[in-house]
C-alpha cells in the first residue's frame, strides 16, 4: 500500500512525545524537530518526505484552546495541496478534544490527519513515542490506487488507531491511555498495519476540501450527580450568553424526574438554549424514552447525543454555532453524524 514520494508534515504542539531529558539536570526540555531524522534514524526506512511545523511556543496540552484548534486546521489548509498526509503530536490530556475539533473544522477531508503523542518522553528509555510516531507517520503515507486509505481525523496510540471524535483518555499512566468504545478501531498495528476498510470514514458526496475556522465557546456542561441541588443548576442555567449545555445523565439518558429539574429545563429550552442530553458512560448510547425517567425530557426536545463522546459533543457544539446553524434547525443537524461522532 505504501508508494514512493508521499510527502507527510509533522506538525508539534507541544507535549511529552516533544520531551527529551537533560540527564544533567534531570529536566525535560523541548525536542529539537529540525533534528528529527539525526534522533529517529528508523524514519529514514519510511517511503516518504517528512517535514515539520512547530508551533513558536510549544504548550502543554491542559493549556489548548479554540485559537490553537484554528492554528492546526490553518497549518493544514497552507499545506493541504502539496502534502500527502499530516501527523499532530500532541499532548495526551486534550488529545481527544482536539482531534474531535479538527474533524469538524476540516470539511470534505480526503488526506489523513493523524493525532499522536505518548505517555513518555521520546529520549525515555522505555518510552512509547517512538512507535507511536513512527506507526503514525506510516499510517499517514498508506495509499491505494493513488488515494489515501485513511481520509479522516484519526488518533494514533498503542498499536491502535481510532477515529478521533469517538475516543476518549481512560488512563494517566499506561501506554494504553485511549478507548474507543463506541466505535471500532480503523487499523491496528501488529508485524503488518491491518486496515478495517469497512470501519474507514468516506464522506457521501465528492466536495471541496474547506477548512471553518469559527468556532464559539458559550457553552458548558453539567454532570448529574445524586444531590444536585436546584441552586446549582439555575446558575449554570443563567450564565450570561450561554448557548449550550450538554448535561452528563445517567446510563441511556436517565435524569431526575423532580418538578424543578423539569421546569428548570423547559424554561431555558423556552428562552432558546440548546439542551444535549449524552450519556456519563464510556460505552452505550442515550435512548430517551426507554426509561420513565428519560421521557419527559424527550417531550420537550431536549437534543438527543446518542453515542457522541462528551468531547464530541463539545466541539460539535462550538462549530455549529461558530457557523450560526440556525434553532430551526439545529436539533435536526445536531442529531445528524457529521464526520461519523455518532450512530
Amino acid at each position: 500500500m505504501k508508494e514512493k514520494g508521499n510527502r507527510i508534515l509533522l506538525i508539534y504542539t507541544g507535549g511529552t512525545i516533544g520531551m527529551v531529558k537533560d540527564y544533567e539536570t534531570g529536566s525535560l526540555k523541548a525536542f529539537n524537530f529540525d533534528e528529527l531524522l539525526n534522533n529517529i534514524p528508523e524514519l529514514n526506512q519510511l517511503d516518504c518526505d517528512i517535514e515539520t511545523y512547530s508551533f513558536d511556543k510549544p504548550i502543554d496540552s491542559s493549556n489548548m484552546n479554540l485559537e490553537h484548534w484554528v492554528h492546526i486546521a490553518s497549518v493544514i489548509e497552507d499545506n493541504y495541496t502539496t502534502h500527502d498526509g499530516f501527523v499532530v503530536l500532541h499532548g495526551s490530556d486534550t488529545m481527544s478534544y482536539t482531534a474531535s475539533a479538527l474533524s469538524f473544522l476540516l470539511e470534505n477531508l480526503r488526506k489523513p490527519v493523524i493525532f499522536t503523542g505518548s505517555q513518555l518522553p521520546i529520549g525515555d528509555l522505555r518510552t512509547d513515542a517512538k512507535e507511536n510516531l513512527i506507526t503514525s507517520i506510516q499510517i499517514a503515507a498508506l495509499k491505494e490506487k493513488g488515494k489515501s486509505v485513511v481520509q479522516e481525523v484519526g488518533l494514533y496510540f498503542e498499536y491502535k488507531l481510532y477515529r478521533g471524535n469517538r475516543t476518549t483518555k481512560i488512563n494517566a499512566e499506561h501506554f494504553e491511555a485511549f478507548s474507543s468504545l463506541n466505535h471500532p478501531p480503523l487499523v491496528e498495528s501488529g508485524v503488518h498495519l491491518k486496515v478495517f476498510k469497512e470501519n474507514l470514514f468516506r464522506p457521501k458526496a465528492m466536495k471541496k476540501f474547506f477548512v471553518h475556522k469559527r468556532l464559539d465557546n458559550n457553552v458548558a456542561v453539567l454532570k448529574l450527580f445524586p444531590g444536585l441541588c436546584p441552586k446549582v443548576l439555575q446558575s449554570v442555567l443563567q450564565i450570561s450568553g450561554l448557548k449550550a449545555l450538554i448535561l452528563e445523565t445517567y446510563g441511556a439518558g436517565n435524569a431526575f424526574t423532580e418538578d424543578w429539574f423539569l421546569d428548570e429545563l423547559k424554561k431555558a429550552i423556552k428562552n432558546n438554549l440548546f439542551i444535549i442530553n449524552v450519556t456519563q458512560c464510556s460505552g452505550g448510547s442515550v435512548i430517551m424514552g426507554q426509561y420513565e425517567t428519560s421521557k419527559a425530557m424527550l417531550d420537550m426536545q431536549v437534543i438527543n447525543g446518542k453515542d457522541i463522546t462528551t468531547e464530541a459533543a463539545i466541539t460539535k457544539l462550538m462549530y455549529m454555532l461558530g457557523n450560526g446553524v440556525t434553532t430551526k434547525s439545529f436539533k435536526t443537524i445536531f442529531e445528524t453524524s457529521l464526520r461519523g461522532e455518532m450512530c
